[in-house]
């Protein structure tokens, strides 16, 4: 994709762009939600599915209801269970205490491997340390990048939250922006402060925090709107994902304000918007590849003993920037809920 941002000396597109390649797609279904499995069979896969014993794999996100973004998660993951002969059970909650318990759960079950978002990392060192107990490997995504080798996982696949922020902060200064907010939908979540503050450090203009509450979203359209028609200066609102970003949209329609968005993450709604106009550009960390490589790499290591990144380094997925230059191309795999 044009304009990738390659964080310091992390260079590992090949590898990543070299896994994507091998992903056949499969139906996918609605996210879970509030702590509810869903074990999703390789019916679906149409050819090169591996003749290795069948394993299961358990994928237990921060998911909040209603968040579309952890539908791309799952259905990579779901694409790598099909071609690896891999029984894939899903479970989310965005509660770190109810997603420490699923991963109990996973253990309890036996079984073969688990992949973990570290939204609250704390909240996950005691299970984290009793699955590696019970002998289950564990590879982190999405969330957590500071903190997977300290919890003991063998590997990671997400972004540099820090460093994206970064880039939008400077894709900002570029587009001549004075004074933004920051909309953070879940306190206490460490990679969306870490987004804030990137954007903080390098963005030459005002940057002011807001919280909204990310499960209603009524709500996070009334706060947006009063925090614009209180300062009429905010020139651009930063959104940390696409549901928030299109739910900005309305509110700054409701404002009657001039503020410009942007946002962090896609889905095939918010192409649509990009391509009309009605958001400046999105930061996309591939959630689908997060997924899919994430189960990949379980049955790699099982299979065959691998380690990505020699489980040293961390495989990264992004940050790239998607815009009216480049999003029809991403367009057409958003459509079909893969970008």
């Amino acid at each position: 994709m044009d304009r990738t941002f390659h964080p310091r000396s992390r260079r590992i597109a090949p590898l990543v762009a070299l896994a994507a390649a091998s992903a056949l797609l499969v139906a996918g279904c609605s996210s879970s939600s509030g702590g509810k499995k869903s074990e999703e069979s390789a019916d679906g896969a149409s050819a090169g599915k591996a003749n290795t014993p069948r394993m299961t794999i358990a994928l237990v996100t921060h998911q909040a209801p209603g968040d579309t973004f952890w539908d791309i998660v799952r259905k990579g993951a779901e694409a790598a269970a099909a071609k690896d002969n891999v029984k894939l059970v899903y479970s989310a909650d965005p509660s770190a205490g109810t997603q420490a318990n699923l991963v109990q759960n996973a253990i309890d079950q036996k079984v073969d491997g688990i992949a973990i978002t570290l939204a609250k990392p704390d909240a996950m060192k005691d299970v984290v340390s009793k699955a590696k107990t019970a002998g289950i490997p564990v590879v982190g995504l999405n969330s957590g990048l500071s903190d997977w080798k300290k919890l003991g996982l063998m590997e990671f696949f997400g972004q540099d939250e820090t460093v994206a922020g970064e880039a939008l902060g400077n894709k900002l200064n570029s587009e001549g922006a004075k004074n933004a907010v920051c909309v953070i939908q879940e306190q206490g979540n460490i990679g969306l402060t870490q987004r804030c503050d990137g954007v903080k450090k390098t963005f030459s203009g005002k940057t002011q925090t807001l919280y909204v509450n990310g499960t209603d979203m009524p709500s996070v359209k009334s706060t947006i709107t009063a925090k614009l028609k209180q300062d009429t200066s905010i020139d651009y609102v930063v959104a940390l994902g696409a549901p928030y970003a299109l739910t900005a949209v309305q509110s700054v329609g409701d404002a009657g304000s001039k503020a410009k968005i942007a946002t962090f993450d896609l889905n095939k709604d918010l192409t649509t918007s990009i391509s009309k106009g009605d958001i400046q550009f999105a930061v996309d960390q591939q959630p689908y590849l997060q997924g899919y490589l994430a189960v990949d790499s379980l049955w790699l290591y099982k299979t065959n003993g691998n380690y990505s990144g020699g489980g040293e380094q961390p495989i990264l997925t992004g940050p790239a920037f998607v815009d009216k230059s480049n999003v029809d191309v991403v367009a057409k795999f958003a459509a079909k809920g893969t970008r």
